[in-house]
Order: structure tokens, then C-alpha cells, then sequence
């Protein structure tokens, strides 16, 4: 039986306090007890249902974690400030001195630069592979080996991740399979391919009106309780907590999640063939053309389609910033990191999101100045879209034109 996503989120029925269709927002750093011994069970976690400090859960909190996990189909979830406030945690709950983890080498430049240069602080290393060679995920591994590191989709050179593939690697060798999904919520669901453990930066498209940062972690209820532990748990004690406030704001968003996605693939989609058959090269999932075009299909709830990313290549970052700019004064979209907002969002990452990693290793990976990334946003006239972009791009080729006749001269 398909997998349904969007069915589960849709199945959970909330009631406010007074009887609201949305759940109550407990806007409380503290609860009280009305036994001691209550209080003593609660700081042990043998108290369910009872509250201790907002930092460690809170009934708004949860709720949106339940939600998600409904959504990721895994048994339970806690969602954090940031989205790095998600993936860092798991990252250190899961590895100590001396452990190794296996990553794609194109993942999010934030958390490229926490594996490369912060967790070795703690002689934790990583070994940044072709995510897609499989073979060269499997050498990588060594017996002090924790986990595999991936997103779905990658930040931003859209590669994809063979999950199925992936976690009989891990599998095989007692390994965490840990997914970053921030780029592709509900067409992929990676802990139904196998994965062990799902994170997402909540701030894109899953609450999708730019206006909050946030994250969540979807996983077992072992290694959730084990993030939540006052004693060793990495979300306890690092302290990433989400707001009451912002939590039940992005349940709200949620529930239109679905409609969303299937407008910014269906937009994204129509930009990525037009700008193909003008011979821009163009990198976009649901293209016969990707690489990982049959591994996307194979893995996706076809639904929602291929995801509102994509990207083009115009040589150079003068091109980039010129394109972009002329955008943005056409009111196509902002010149803005994040994603998922319902305007389409544009930068190039190399000096932008990415900037991170290393030029020499960008390089390597093939990401070129002239690369920009586009979130696709959720244009109701997405042919009138594609036309105004591409005025935009034959006054950047005359441009350039222009500064060649200017050089001949």
C-alpha cells in the first residue's frame, strides 16, 4: 500500500483547550506538580503526560513533533530551534571520541563546516564522499564508523540519495542512516526507504512564510527519549528549544503543506523544461536528463513531484549577480538565501550558502561560480514567469556581448 503522507498529518485531530479547532499554545517556561513525588518521577522520565520545563518538551512542542512524525512515519519526533539545532544534536548523541561518520560531500554548507571544522575539536572525523558511488560510501567506512550522513536532495547541487541502496549499507554494517529532507518534505519519506533517522530545517518548506527558524528530529522514541535525557541528552543540554509560540504557528502551516509542495514542483518543473529546450543548462530532478532521475522516481510519493529546486549555470559569478539582480528588480523573486517562501528565491550559492567549503573542493564537487539556485515559489501564472525570465536572460547575453565587442575594440 502507497504511503501516504499528507493523510497523516490530515488524520490527527487536535482540540484547544476551550474546544478551538487549534490546539492550545502553553506559553509556560515551567508547570506545576501537585505531588512531589511527581515532580521526582517527571526529572527521572517515568512521568508520562506531565510537564517539567519547556526545554525539555512542552505541550505545543509535542504536538507539532507528533505531527511530523505522522508525516516522516516515524515513531515519534521532537522538533528545535534551527535547523541546525536539529542536525547537531544528533550528530553528537550519536558519535563520541574518536568516532567517524561517513557524509555526501554536497550537504548543506553549515553542516559541511560543523563536521569539517567543530566536531574535530572532539576527535569526531568525517569522511566527505561521492554520495552517490556507492562503492566509495562503503570504502569510506572503517570500525570507528557511527553513521551516514545524507540529504535526500542536496544543498544546493541536487544530487539524490539512494536511500534504499544506502541503508543496506548501513545495515550491513551496524550503521545510523541519517537523512536531512529539508528539500523534498512528502515527495520523499526516507525512514520508509530505510533510513534511521530523518531531520528537517522546519524554517523552509514545511512552514514555508519565511518568518521562522526551526527544526525537528524524527526518529525512534528511544533515541528521541535519549535526545530529551536531563542527564546525557544532546537537545536537553545543548539547549536548541523551540518556542511554544513558533511551534504552534508552523502546525498551522503544516496542514497546507501538501498543496504547496505539489505548486512548487508543478512551477518548478515548467521552469526546468523551458529553460532546457533554450539550451540553459539546467539541473532539476524531475529531468530525464538528470542523473538521478530514475533513483528520485523509484523513491518519491509521486504526488508531489520532484521538489521546487532547481538550478542554472551562466558561467560566471559576475552573470550570477547580474541575472539576479535584473530578477529582483522585475519582481520575479528575491535575491535571498533560505527556501520554500511563496516567492521564488534566488543566490548563488558558492558565495552564498555554500561558501563554506573550500573553493578547491567546490571545484572538485562541481559547484561553479555561475551556479544560481532557485526555489521555485508558488506563481499562480508560471508561463508569465518563465517569459519575464527569460527577457531577463537575453539582456544578460547582450550584456555580455556588449563587454566582448567593447574587449575586440
Amino acid at each position: 500500500m502507497a504511503f501516504k503522507p499528507a493523510n497523516n498529518i490530515q488524520d490527527l485531530q487536535y482540540f484547544g483547550e476551550f474546544g478551538g479547532v487549534n490546539p492550545s499554545v502553553s506559553d509556560s517556561s515551567t508547570y506545576t506538580f501537585i505531588s512531589a513525588k511527581t515532580m521526582f518521577d517527571t526529572f527521572e522520565g517515568n512521568a508520562d503526560g506531565c510537564y517539567l520545563y519547556s526545554r525539555h518538551s512542552s505541550p505545543s512542542n509535542l504536538y507539532l513533533g507528533e505531527a511530523l512524525a505522522a508525516m516522516e512515519g516515524s515513531e515519534t519526533a521532537t522538533v528545535t530551534a534551527s535547523g541546525m539545532g536539529a542536525i547537531t544534536p544528533v550528530i553528537l548523541q550519536l558519535c563520541g571520541v574518536n568516532d567517524h561518520i561517513v557524509s555526501s560531500r554536497t550537504i548543506y554548507g553549515g553542516t559541511y563546516a560543523f563536521l569539517k571544522n567543530f566536531t574535530p575539536k572532539f576527535n569526531i572525523n568525517t569522511s566527505f564522499v561521492d554520495i552517490i558511488d556507492l562503492a566509495s560510501v562503503e570504502n569510506a567506512i572503517n570500525n570507528n564508523t557511527k553513521m551516514i550522513y545524507c540529504e535526500s536532495v542536496s544543498n544546493p547541487l541536487l544530487e539524490v540519495a539512494n536511500i534504499k541502496a544506502l541503508s543496506k549499507i548501513a545495515k550491513k554494517h551496524n550503521l545510523k542512516l541519517v537523512v536531512d529532507n529539508t528539500f523534498s518534505p512528502l515527495s520523499i519519506s526516507p525512514i520508509n526507504l530505510g533510513a534511521d533517522i530523518v531531520i528537517h530545517s522546519l524554517t523552509k518548506f514545511i512552514n514555508g512564510s519565511s518568518d521562522t527558524v526551526a527544526g525537528v528530529i524524527c526518529g525512534t522514541q528511544e533515541f528521541i527519549d535519549s535526545l530529551r535525557n536531563v542527564n546525557d541528552g544532546a537537545c536537553m543540554l545543548l539547549g536548541a528549544t523551540m518556542d511554544s509560540l513558533r511551534a504552534s504557528s508552523v502546525l498551522k502551516n503544516l496542514r497546507t503543506l501538501h498543496l504547496r509542495v505539489q505548486q512548487h514542483s508543478f512551477n518548478a518543473t515548467y521552469l526546468a523544461e523551458q529553460f532546457t529546450k533554450d539550451g540553459i543548462k539546467t539541473v532539476y530532478p524531475g529531468l530525464k536528463s538528470h542523473p538521478s532521475h530514475t533513483v528520485f522516481t523509484s523513491m518519491m510519493n509521486k504526488k508531489y513531484g520532484y521538489g521546487g529546486m532547481l538550478t542554472i549555470d551562466v558561467g560566471s559569478t559576475e552573470n550570477a549577480n547580474k541575472l539576479m539582480e535584473m530578477m529582483q528588480d522585475n519582481n520575479l523573486g528575491y535575491l535571498a538565501v533560505s527556501l520554500g517562501f511563496y516567492k521564488t528565491l534566488f543566490s548563488a550559492p558558492g558565495s552564498s550558502t555554500s561558501s563554506e567549503i573550500p573553493d578547491s573542493e567546490r571545484s572538485e564537487m562541481g559547484l561553479s561560480n555561475g551556479l544560481i539556485r532557485f526555489s521555485v515559489g508558488l506563481d499562480a501564472d508560471i508561463e508569465r514567469t518563465y517569459n519575464k525570465i527569460k527577457n531577463c536572460l537575453i539582456s544578460l547575453q547582450l550584456l555580455e556581448k556588449k563587454k566582448q565587442d567593447v574587449v575586440m575594440l
